[in-house]
């Protein structure tokens, strides 16, 4: 485990998240936060390495093929970690979100920083959160850039084939995934690159605004590579990006209302996991359970923003559900 992130760090980066982020809700208008985890809800990866996704089809899938590809995602999420978001160098001073040092970034010039040469150590001292604070920016601009700003043309290919080999392999999981995603963003199936957009609320003039929010509990900038690798990016900012690693996801929820306040905000989880479940009680917010076996009733494909609207509707008593889905 990294060195945890100070209590009060947090809670200041969240105060300021909080007064940019806050939707100005008039009386007729609504937010609708769609809080997702990652891994066996909008991706598959561990089900993959442990053979549990395959050995649900009962021998219809080839158990070593889903393997095979589980390990070589692994390996390039790894590589894009180390080679471009600073992996080697803070992997144990795991964020629970990217801007948590932002009150210690001075706003220096980084253009001919010399990050190897800088003396980083773990931040346990203000100079060091200070270099922590200078990561987590160039992090946030590389992940802005996208995938095409940052690789090769080669290296590109070889992605995209992968994502639709396990997108096949999956039964189309992931590209449905996005779909919901996309939907529940507010955005046509055609979807933008305008990652920006992914930050707050559709600019479709409709009952309803949304934004899409990822907690999981895998450490932050793997999640932030997985997002750019999976094809998410331009749909989660990473402003919108948490880790529970260490906090725990009632923890991540809690900020997550914090910075989305006010009379007409309404909240849905959707995981796989008992943890989020828990969160999610606690919070007094409708789940979505995840299954990824075959006929589960929740799955991709198969959930749909119509399926999401009933959740809300359960909890929240929203008679104007039907309207979002038409």
């Amino acid at each position: 485990m990294g060195d945890k992130i100070g209590i009060g760090d947090s809670r200041d980066s969240i105060s300021t998240r909080k007064r940019k982020a806050s939707p100005q809700n008039s009386v007729d208008q609504k937010l609708r936060v769609y809080i997702w985890d990652m891994d066996e809800t909008l991706i598959l990866l561990k089900s993959l390495l442990n053979r549990t996704y395959a050995e649900a089809f009962n021998g219809l899938k080839d158990v070593e093929k889903g393997v095979e590809i589980g390990e070589q995602w692994e390996k390039y999420i790894l590589q894009v970690c180390d080679a471009y978001f600073f992996y080697e160098q803070i992997e144990n001073c795991n964020a629970p979100f990217l801007d948590a040092f932002s009150q210690y970034d001075d706003g220096q010039d980084l253009s001919n920083y010399n990050f190897s040469e800088d003396g980083f150590s773990p931040p346990r001292d203000d100079i060091n959160k200070r270099k922590l604070a200078y990561r987590h920016r160039m992090i946030a601009q590389q992940y802005k850039k996208g995938l095409h700003g940052i690789l090769g043309q080669d290296m590109i290919k070889f992605l995209d084939d992968l994502y639709d080999g396990t997108d096949s392999y999956t039964d189309r999981w992931l590209s449905s995934a996005q779909t919901c995603l996309g939907q529940c963003s507010g955005r046509n199936k055609e979807l933008t690159s305008n990652a920006d957009s992914a930050d707050g609320m559709s600019d479709s003039p409709t009952k309803f605004e949304h934004v899409n929010i990822l907690v999981t509990s895998g450490s932050l900038i793997p999640s932030l590579v997985k997002c750019l690798l999976f094809r998410l990016d331009n749909l989660i900012t990473y402003k919108n990006v948490y880790s529970s690693w260490e906090v725990g996801k009632l923890q991540c929820f809690s900020w997550i209302k914090e910075r989305f306040t006010g009379l007409n905000v309404e909240f849905c989880v959707i995981g796989d996991g008992w943890e989020e479940c828990e969160a999610a009680q606690a919070m007094r917010w409708p789940f979505v359970k995840i299954d990824i076996q075959p006929g589960g009733c929740h799955r991709f494909p198969g959930l749909t923003l119509r399926t999401l609207n009933h959740y809300f509707s359960v909890v929240y008593g929203d008679s104007d559900a039907k309207k979002e889905d038409e």
